[in-house]
């Protein structure tokens, strides 16, 4: 029965000293009051043990829960984020599963509310949702289909020198293979790292980097000399359409990692960056879970790839229905008595004008990789669906 006054306080404070008066028994005294007997008998044994304490009011939370998390639990819940402070539930989950699999441990969700207790947890704002690019770009069926290439971004070390890291990555698994600091994103140093893979690692089917330097050039589709290099090792080179990032949005969310990881703030030295960046690759590769791999490092689904790379960049070859040309100095072609500009990333290569079932249109291409369809008149048209920008062709009358 509940209290006559909606002051509980003062009425159990009047209820215990018309008690102490003596007048009253404690069924009279549930009968003045309007509670049960059972409530006054609580209030008075209340007192007895506590004195006037027991007028105050009382959680009625439950002192203990079932289901609680054990200290050592939680305690080892927030050692392994602090280990890991990039970490988030799900993957400090399948980390501490596979350390000492005989425990049982809490559920992601559990696990978030431990860190955010512990003051560990960092809120972000709601990202806005946008509409998913679909594009002809290779998909990332299997390891070593395609391969993502690019710089992170520079950033100050301590000592005031400039660190551009590369990273090279297998966009399937997720395996980094490369991941390097640089003071400049020159051509001669990406494709220093790039040829080290392909020797470690061997040849994926595709390349994929962004628009900018070095990887792609002011030439017809955008052709570089890395991307010529590129080609001649066997390799397609495939580039992002310009101002989408989202889609080599597995690179990008790795340089953030990179960023989270290593550089916040940077080492303080150049050795010291280039210390943590081989320990992160290590760990990435790995301890590190991955949600995109059902919460298991990158290592478990990496293989190398069996296409070899035995060091040596081969000029193309054409069947015998295709006509051959060389690439002169200044980046042009002869065709039918005149010179038409190509690429000057091209110059000194072979190039390949292959029929079509356009009567005078034939198909011009580099290696296994095509360009662009020449026309009778000189003039470049641009293959259907191509994405790359490319520059105009100069003809001249020879």
């Amino acid at each position: 029965m509940p209290w006559l006054e909606t002051d509980a306080m003062k009425e159990r404070r009047r209820l215990i000293e018309d008690w102490l008066s003596g007048d009253y028994s404690k069924t009279e005294l549930a009968r003045v009051y309007g509670v049960s007997r059972k409530t006054v008998h609580t209030v008075l044994s209340r007192f007895d043990s506590e004195g006037w304490r027991a007028v105050e009011e009382r959680s009625r939370a439950p002192q203990g829960h079932a289901r609680a998390v054990a200290a050592a639990i939680e305690r080892r819940v927030v050692e392994a984020r602090g280990k890991h402070p990039s970490w988030g539930p799900k993957k400090l989950k399948a980390w501490l599963g596979r350390q000492d699999g005989g425990v049982s441990w809490p559920a992601a969700s559990t696990i978030g509310g431990i860190l955010d207790r512990h003051g560990l947890t960092v809120h972000r704002g709601r990202r806005r949702l946008t509409t998913k690019w679909s594009g002809d770009l290779q998909r990332c069926t299997a390891a070593n289909v395609v391969w993502g290439i690019d710089f992170k971004g520079w950033f100050r070390l301590g000592d005031g020198r400039r660190c551009e890291p590369l990273s090279l990555s297998d966009l399937h698994s997720r395996y980094i293979l490369r991941l390097v600091a640089l003071q400049r994103p020159t051509s001669a140093a990406a494709w220093a790292i790039l040829e080290g893979a392909f020797r470690e690692f061997g040849l994926p089917l595709v390349l994929r980097s962004d628009n900018g330097q070095p990887f792609a050039g002011p030439g017809l589709c955008g052709l570089s000399q890395l991307a010529v290099k590129v080609i001649k090792a066997g390799v397609t080179p495939e580039r992002i359409a310009p101002g989408k990032p989202q889609q080599n949005g597995r690179q990008e969310r790795l340089h953030l990692t990179v960023q989270q990881d290593t550089a916040s703030p940077p080492a303080a030295t150049w050795r010291g960056q280039q210390r943590r960046l081989a320990m992160f690759v290590r760990e990435f590769n790995e301890e590190r879970p991955h949600e995109a791999l059902a919460q298991t490092p990158p290592a478990q689904h990496y293989a190398p790839s069996p296409r070899l790379y035995g060091g040596r960049l081969r000029d193309p070859e054409y069947g015998p229905q295709i006509e051959v040309r060389r690439v002169h100095p200044h980046g042009t072609v002869r065709w039918a008595g005149q010179a038409v500009f190509v690429s000057q990333a091209l110059a000194g290569e072979w190039v390949g004008l292959e029929p079509t079932e356009r009567d005078g249109v034939m198909r011009l291409r580099f290696g296994h990789m095509p360009l662009a369809m020449l026309k009778a008149d000189g003039k470049l048209e641009p293959l259907a669906g191509a994405r790359a920008r490319q520059r105009p062709s100069i003809v001249q009358k020879v």
